[in-house]
């Protein structure tokens, strides 16, 4: 992986995606959290703002397996190997992919209990050669909003 600039965190996992990254799973201070970005209503459109959620170290190497198990997918499907009818996994990966969804998709939510809201800024990684359509690997730096006026 190339190196993050300076101030910035590693993503791990881009869960969804629309102009920029909705869901996924980030480093916040070094430990793994859930992002989610938050939409602004009186805008009608997503903020820069993202509610971090702590996650444990099971479900953090849950999303990382279920990450490379994607991006297989990606890969292949770029490359003109596979069809958008496999997606989001490989066959071989299939029931993997289901198991590890089962346990994620009740694990990766915002806990309004626990969870910071920071302002983020996504930026892809150094430039790597990658098929035509696959998606770099990302950094972010997220920042206090209070701080940013």
């Amino acid at each position: 992986m190339a190196e993050l600039r300076p101030g910035y965190e590693e993503v791990f996992t881009v869960i969804d995606y629309f102009d920029g990254p909705l869901k996924g799973v980030a480093n916040f201070r070094r430990q793994p959290h859930f992002y989610d970005r938050v939409f602004d209503e009186s805008q009608d459109e997503y903020s820069n703002l993202y509610q971090l959620t702590p996650i444990s170290r099971h479900v953090f190497d849950l999303a990382k397996e279920d990450w490379v198990i994607w991006k297989r997918w990606e890969s292949s499907f770029h490359a003109g190997k596979t069809t958008l009818k496999s997606h989001p996994a490989l066959p071989q990966d299939r029931v993997r992919h289901k198991d590890i969804r089962a346990v994620l998709d009740s694990a990766l939510k915002t806990d309004k209990e626990t969870c910071i809201i920071q302002a983020g800024l996504f930026e892809a990684l150094a430039s790597q050669t990658l098929p035509n359509g696959v998606r770099r690997p990302l950094q972010v730096r997220w920042t206090d909003p209070k701080l940013d006026r």
